[in-house]
């Protein structure tokens, strides 16, 4: 029988495991968006990518100045929102190997 810790770490790993791969989606569809500035990203369904990355940009982008006129942010929260879920739900992540701790 599957202990309650089981099933919960089971389900946050599936749901940080997506929820992290969707918000890197959201951050690179903001870089390929910026090579693009005439796009208006308050109408139609860019909204869905604006909504959660807009405020972790705008903060980001006070500490990073862009480099020769390109804004590097996006890419910059790509590579630590790939780093955060190596670590936590990659294949040696930290709760794959708590989820296989408890398993054996």
């Amino acid at each position: 029988m599957i202990s309650l810790q089981t099933k919960f770490l089971t389900f946050l790993d599936i749901t940080l495991g997506l929820s992290l791969s969707l918000l890197t989606l959201a951050f690179l569809i903001r870089l390929i968006m910026s090579w693009y500035p005439k796009i208006d990203a308050s109408k139609g369904l860019w909204i869905i990518v604006l909504l959660p990355t807009s405020s972790i940009l705008k903060f980001t982008k006070k500490i990073v100045p862009p480099i020769g006129g390109v804004d590097v942010t996006p890419v910059i929260w790509i590579g630590i929102i790939s780093l955060m879920r190596e670590i936590l739900v990659g294949q040696q992540g930290i709760i794959k190997l708590i989820l296989k701790a408890n398993l054996n």
